[in-house]
């Protein structure tokens, strides 16, 4: 049987290989073991079948669809690879990174940058010019609401522009204006004044978590929820940072497409659906629920047909203090043959840290900060403004009378 290596593969389909790379995580395209355990090689015939498919006549509609739709890649990106079940941060297993790098070390790592630069003393000025001009008053108004429904408002009012302003060049303040409004966003989650204490310690403080071992699950959740390739809320930012806006605005744009219940706000949902099965006659709660044509949110996810690896991390370190909650992850892999989402891993762990409701929805959206400013970042090295086309499906226009 012929093979092609990667190289050659790409040249074959006229693509990246960042782009083959993302072939391959969609399903498209198959990869097999090379020669050394980090070589891959691929099956000519179809390579082959693939090159036929992308040059094949389709119409435009069908095009767009598939597109938009779990489909083909609309962009090349070198920030995450999810490829064979597993998730990469710029050519890092994410899982591993999770086991001991710290939010401020996966941040940096992602904006390739100096940690030092972006979190180190010499940003101290970013954080007093924070705490400074800090709208304590204003931002009152949130404390005692969901996460769902403050973060967002308590965030736009918050953050601040003028670091991360398209004309700002100068490498080591855009690093620390991004620290910055990472901080900023920490800030606005846990209602404090913005610190340099490290973050996953900030929230572990302000939750009232007082072990180190629960403190560490919260770091690793963040970890983990740093990126995940071009996810609504991912390229909802790309979309606005293509057209020069701030890194603030993209975080602005991000935050907003997350609070979507098909997107972060499946958190909410998922825990709606916890409340209502309980640890009393799971499965024919669940099985109830699908019989009134409702969805159990939280489970599934199409990138990875055997289950979401992060959510699998997060659970290994949740369930054997929780038994019952395997009865409900169970019960759904027997009902609809699906395994728990990231989604559901946070609420698992909010439930287990007994933090205050919506903390699921808010560590999400702290730890895809991180991948929110990385794309913003790297969508800026291209002058390109994001502006596809519409399938237009609408009433056509009169014909105008011929004279």
């Amino acid at each position: 049987m012929q093979y092609f290596t990667a190289k050659q593969a790409a040249e074959h389909l006229g693509v990246s290989l960042q782009t083959l790379y993302a072939y391959v995580s969609r399903g498209l395209l198959h990869a097999e073991p090379g020669k050394t355990h980090r070589d891959r090689r691929y099956r000519a015939s179809d390579v082959e079948r693939l090159a036929t498919q992308r040059t094949r006549g389709r119409k435009p509609k069908e095009v767009v669809k598939a597109a938009l739709d779990w489909g083909m890649p609309v962009l090349e990106s070198s920030i995450t690879l999810i490829e064979d079940g597993r998730c990469y941060y710029r050519g890092r297993d994410a899982l591993q990174m999770a086991q001991t790098a710290s939010v401020e070390a996966t941040a940096a790592w992602l904006w390739q940058c100096d940690e030092a630069s972006a979190f180190g003393d010499d940003a101290t000025a970013s954080i007093e010019h924070l705490t400074a001009d800090w709208p304590v008053m204003l931002l009152e108004r949130y404390r005692d609401r969901r996460a769902e429904d403050a973060l967002l408002p308590a965030f736009t009012v918050a953050s601040d522009d003028a670091s991360t302003a398209i004309w700002q060049r100068d490498p080591v303040r855009v690093a620390q204006g991004s620290a910055a409004l990472l901080r900023t966003m920490t800030a606005c989650l846990l209602g404090t004044l913005p610190s340099h204490a490290p973050i996953h310690e900030q929230c572990a403080a302000a939750w009232g978590v007082k072990e180190a071992e629960g403190a560490d699950l919260i770091r690793m959740a963040l970890v983990l929820c740093a990126d995940h390739e071009l996810n609504a809320s991912s390229f909802t930012a790309r979309c606005v940072a293509s057209t020069g806006a701030s890194l603030r605005a993209a975080i602005v744009a991000g935050l907003s497409a997350l609070t979507g219940g098909r997107h972060g706000g499946t958190t909410a949902r998922n825990e709606a659906m916890w409340d209502e099965v309980g640890e009393i006659d799971t499965a024919a709660r669940m099985r109830e629920r699908l019989a009134r044509g409702e969805k159990l949110p939280g489970f599934g996810h199409h990138l990875y047909p055997a289950g979401d690896v992060r959510a699998s991390a997060m659970l290994a370190r949740v369930l054997p203090a929780n038994p019952a909650w395997q009865t409900m992850i169970d019960s759904a892999d027997a009902l609809i043959g699906q395994r728990p989402s990231l989604d559901f891993a946070l609420v698992a762990v909010r439930r287990h840290l007994e933090l205050p409701v919506g903390a699921a929805f808010g560590l999400f959206a702290l730890g895809r900060t991180i991948g929110w400013i990385a794309h913003a970042r790297e969508q800026r090295e291209s002058t390109q403004l994001i502006r596809p086309r519409a399938a237009y499906v609408g009433t056509r226009p009169e014909e105008s009378p011929s004279i």
